[in-house]
């Protein structure tokens, strides 16, 4: 609209053509003010129309008609003169420098519609037919909101129907994953607990045997026994608490440099039946829960494995590899990611407590590390644990 009746538009162009045509009607701008004020009647009774004359100065020359606006003479060219409280009114800026306002004939001020009522009517009618949609969508995101109070209220399995391929059904996406991942993290804490207690417990039955035993007369290998099944009970509690430390808190701790390495050599030493080989790679990481990792590994090895146990270390892609074979049973190809929850017991585990927390924690400490766990089998027999991590640049040679 204001492209067709604006300033710039083509009425703009028409305000020209009638101002040269006024010209040639009115008289000269040196006439006499007697003869342009005739003039300017015979041409207010033809157009039906209240019209004013002006000279270059905006002083009024001649009038017929109810008084009209002066027009502004910052304009190169006419236009409609926005005025309040009375009929439209244009002004036609004459080749000769004189302006002549003239307003809307008199029986064609309010045709139609008034501009105004247009647009209203325009207004409205987009309201009414965007209304069907901003409902909808609306009314989505109101389904979400109640999924997210839902979840808040406890309800772990509440999820939200992924309506559409817009912004609020990927909002609707991302809150089912969440809500996916908050209730798999809840259950897994409920189960370690659940493990866990029942874990605790036979160290404990055997330790209370022990001490009822040693009352009547303690041999060394009683006394023995005792002290291992406190370690491990020890052991245990430290572990279940490292995984908890994990889970809840996301930042890694104190950093350096460590020589992947000369640590698998240090913990090797602890074994009669363990070799290392390899090739120094540096990473950068907790030294505390790196040690961790490696002595989880090589303790499975032991208790579910068979000597020898072989360690090497290498760069592979970029990526520091640490890999652990053992030469036990293995485990079947159905369980090998099962190998790595907290507490898994698996056919042909010699250890009745079962997998308890070592394997979890390997995996936890490569994933924060940038990497991550897995088990490949051996043939004929025997097991082998691969872990990645981020490797620090080689140094330049």
């Amino acid at each position: 609209m204001w492209r067709q009746f604006g300033d710039v538009g083509p009425a703009s162009h028409a305000f020209d053509v009638a101002g040269t045509l006024a010209q040639n009607v009115l008289p000269p701008a040196g006439a006499s003010k007697p003869e342009q004020q005739a003039a300017l009647e015979r041409l207010a009774e033809n157009l039906r129309a209240d019209v004013a004359l002006f000279d270059t100065d905006r002083s009024l020359l001649a009038a017929v008609g109810e008084p009209l606006p002066v027009p502004d003479t910052a304009r190169h060219r006419g236009g409609w003169l926005r005025r309040w409280g009375g009929p439209p009114a244009g002004a036609l800026h004459l080749p000769d420098g004189r302006w002549l306002v003239a307003s809307v004939p008199r029986g064609h001020r309010h045709p139609g519609f008034p501009l105004f009522l247009v647009v209203a009517l325009l207004a409205l009618a987009v309201g009414v037919g965007a209304y069907p949609v901003v409902r909808r969508l609306t009314a989505r995101l109101e389904r979400l909101q109640a999924g997210v109070e839902s979840l808040g209220a406890g309800d772990l399995s509440a999820r939200v129907k992924v309506e559409g391929h817009d912004e609020v059904a990927r909002l609707a996406e991302s809150f089912n994953r969440a809500a996916g991942r908050i209730e798999g993290l809840v259950g897994a804490h409920k189960s370690l607990l659940a493990n866990a207690s029942h874990e605790l417990r036979t160290p404990l039955t055997r330790i209370r045997m022990a001490v009822e035993l040693m009352k009547e007369g303690a041999d060394s290998r009683r006394k023995r026994d005792v002290e291992r099944d406190i370690t491990e009970l020890d052991t245990l509690i430290d572990e279940i608490l490292l995984a908890s430390r994990l889970d809840v808190v996301t930042e890694r701790g104190a950093e350096e440099d460590v020589d992947l390495l000369a640590l698998a050599t240090e913990e090797c030493s602890r074994y009669e039946d363990a070799e290392v080989e390899g090739q120094p790679v540096t990473v950068r990481g907790d030294p505390r829960l790196l040690r961790r990792m490696t002595r989880n590994l090589l303790e499975n090895a032991r208790r579910h494995g068979a000597p020898p146990i072989e360690v090497r270390v290498n760069r592979a892609d970029g990526m520091a590899e640490l890999r652990v074979y053992d030469h036990g049973p293995g485990i079947p190809d159905a369980e090998r990611e099962d190998v790595f929850r907290p507490f898994r017991r698996f056919a042909g585990s010699r250890d009745r407590g079962g997998t308890g927390l070592g394997l979890a924690l390997v995996r936890q400490i490569a994933r924060r590390h940038g990497g991550d766990a897995r088990y490949l089998g051996r043939e004929p027999s025997g097991s082998c644990f691969v872990v990645s991590l981020d490797a620090s640049p080689s140094p330049a040679r």
